[in-house]
Parts: structure tokens; C-alpha cells; sequence
């Protein structure tokens, strides 16, 4: 039983930071526990539990008698949210090129993806690309526990991104580009380039959430 409701938990948990949480238009409003219940093919007992994990990753917040609520990301978060992802990406660009396994192949492959729905593609799976495209850069550096701090900033990545692509039509062609110049960084081996890279395509998205 103990093993059920594990499983239980974690597939709410997956489709809850997935499918809800990604999405733009949940921000500011309370989760339906019964319908991701339903979703899951679940009780409501595992979907509180992974709601729990989502609270104590600051993902939810939970309110007495009325449930989770996703409260929508104040620009000073995003602020800092940009920032921390610049730390990370950079350290992690820098020590991937020092070992000699920067993942440029890899890399270039999901770019190559992403160019080809630049124009009429699903957005959600552009911004998976793009979450993916950034992880792999992160996951290089060797670090596991700065893996995991980064990887409980991709829920917010993926529907910040989503909401960033809804506020300029240009920003598919925009995010390939500055992907690309991350990439050539890369391939030849300036972290200086790289890093210069990052940090402009933060800053980018940034000044997008920001500012609208």
C-alpha cells in the first residue's frame, strides 16, 4: 500500500509541475484538487501530498480551507530568479569548457529543434526545448546539488518563458539567435563569450517579464 501511494504521489507530482503549473493562465488562481485527481486517475490524498513537495519548494502556497493557490511571480523574483540562473549558467559554462565537456553537440542538437518550430510550433514545447537546452549546459558542470537547486527554478523557467514568448512575437526568432551565440561561445572554447552569451539572453527575457 505504502509503494501505491508513492506512486500516486510522485505522478501528481510530475503532472502537477508539468502540465498546471506550467501554464501561464493558472498564476493567481487556486488548484483544483479534485480535477487533478481525476487527471491522474488518483485519490485526493496523494495529489495533497505532492502538493505539500510544491509548498515546501515555494511552487504553491498553501492556505487554510481554501488550498493551493499559485501565486503569480513579482518582478523582484524574477529579478533574482534571472540572476540566480546567471550565477549558475555561467559558473557552469566556465567549468564544463575548463574539463573539456562542454556540451556542444547536444546542445546545438536542441537548438536545431527549436529553429524548426520557430515560426509555427507549439510554444510550450519551444520553451521545454529551451529549459532543456539550458540544463544540459548545467548538468555538464558535474555539480549535483547546484543540478537540483537549478532544476527547482525550471517549473518557473518554462511558464515565465511561455509568458515572455506571449509578449513579443519576435521572441522565438530572438531566443534561437542568443541560444546560437551561447553555442559559438562554446565551440570555441571562450568562457568569456559564453558567459557574455548568458547573460545577455537573461537579460533579454528579463527586461521582456519585466517590462512587458
Amino acid at each position: 500500500m505504502q509503494l501505491s501511494g508513492d506512486s500516486g504521489r510522485d505522478r501528481a507530482y510530475q503532472h502537477l509541475r508539468a502540465v498546471v503549473l506550467s501554464d501561464p493562465a493558472v498564476s493567481g488562481t487556486f488548484i483544483n484538487e479534485q480535477a487533478v485527481a481525476t487527471e491522474v486517475g488518483i485519490s485526493r490524498t496523494p495529489v495533497r501530498e505532492a502538493l505539500l513537495m510544491l509548498a515546501a519548494e515555494d511552487l504553491v502556497q498553501l492556505v487554510p480551507h481554501r488550498g493551493a493557490f499559485v501565486a503569480p511571480v513579482p518582478g523582484r523574483e524574477i529579478a533574482e530568479m534571472m540572476q540566480a540562473r546567471g550565477v549558475i549558467e555561467c559558473w557552469a559554462a566556465t567549468t564544463a569548457l575548463a574539463a573539456g565537456n562542454a556540451p556542444v553537440d547536444a546542445m546545438s542538437a536542441v537548438l536545431d529543434q527549436q529553429r524548426g518550430i520557430v515560426g509555427d510550433g507549439d510554444a510550450k514545447q519551444f520553451i521545454e526545448l529551451d529549459s532543456q537546452f539550458h540544463a544540459l549546459l548545467v548538468a555538464a558542470a558535474g555539480n549535483s546539488v547546484l543540478g537540483r537547486l537549478y532544476d527547482n527554478l525550471r517549473a518557473k523557467h518554462v511558464v515565465l518563458g511561455l509568458v515572455a514568448l506571449q509578449r513579443s512575437a519576435t521572441r522565438r526568432q530572438e531566443v534561437v539567435a542568443e541560444h546560437q551565440a551561447i553555442v559559438d561561445g562554446l565551440a570555441a572554447g571562450k568562457p568569456h563569450a559564453a558567459e557574455k552569451a548568458i547573460l545577455s539572453h537573461l537579460d533579454s527575457t528579463g527586461a521582456l517579464l519585466m517590462h512587458g
